[in-house]
């Protein structure tokens, strides 16, 4: 009896060893399976797909072309090397440089509605009179051509933007178009202010490109600010 209890006892230890062993064999694969690469090949593709961004726009006028430009005038000297660091202070020096623009743009219009009353009472002015308003016309003038011509160089010089012009229709274009009227006009009214005296019948002339040119000047501000 002990005898053949002791082998029942034998042989379920012999049976749960083969178990275990049998289970741990399974529970290991047969062979190493495949390196999984989708990941690395996702990060590989992220990689190569993202370039730096570029420090300029594509598109910039010809004048911040020539000061900022990859071989500008500036980069050339080594002033204003083409570096993420500079262009982060040329995105500052640019901010300052067009609220300038903007100040000197709405002192430029006061000025415009001032020349309007002299040159629409000068019209009609004789005598000393007419001397006197033709001067504060003339010396009105020159401080309008000396705010114009500030305001117009803070625009053309300033450092260009970190990225291009947005396609479509937008205010900003709409500005720098009648920017081309009023530069046009305002070279026009100067001309034709200087051939006045030797030839009265321009002045319609005069006064019509005069007003053309405010009228495009006082809706391109407008076109920023409201």
């Amino acid at each position: 009896m002990r005898t053949f209890l002791f082998l029942f006892i034998f042989c379920l230890s012999i049976h749960s060893v083969w178990s275990q062993d049998s289970t741990a064999v399974k529970s290991r694969p047969d062979t190493i399976p495949a390196v999984d690469t989708s990941a690395n090949d996702l990060l590989a593709g992220l990689s190569d797909s993202t370039a730096a961004e570029p420090l300029l726009p594509r598109k910039m006028i010809f004048t911040q072309r020539a000061f900022w430009g990859p071989k500008g005038l500036l980069r050339t000297l080594n002033i204003a090397p083409l570096t993420p660091e500079s262009r982060a202070k040329e995105l500052k020096v640019r901010r300052t440089m067009l609220v300038a623009h903007q100040v000197g743009g709405f002192v430029t219009l006061a000025g415009f509605v001032a020349q309007g009353i002299l040159g629409g009472k000068l019209y009609s002015a004789k005598g000393q009179e007419y001397v006197d308003l033709k001067r504060w016309h003339e010396r009105t003038a020159g401080i309008i051509n000396a705010t114009y011509g500030t305001t117009l160089v803070l625009s053309l010089t300033a450092p260009p933007p970190i990225v291009g012009a947005r396609r479509g229709f937008t205010t900003i274009k709409l500005h720098k178009y009648l920017a081309i009227v009023h530069l046009t006009g305002m070279i026009a009214t100067n001309v034709l202010a200087h051939m006045i005296d030797q030839n009265p019948e321009l002045k319609p002339v005069h006064r019509a490109v005069a007003y053309t040119t405010f009228g495009a000047y006082a809706i391109s501000i407008a076109a920023l600010t409201f």
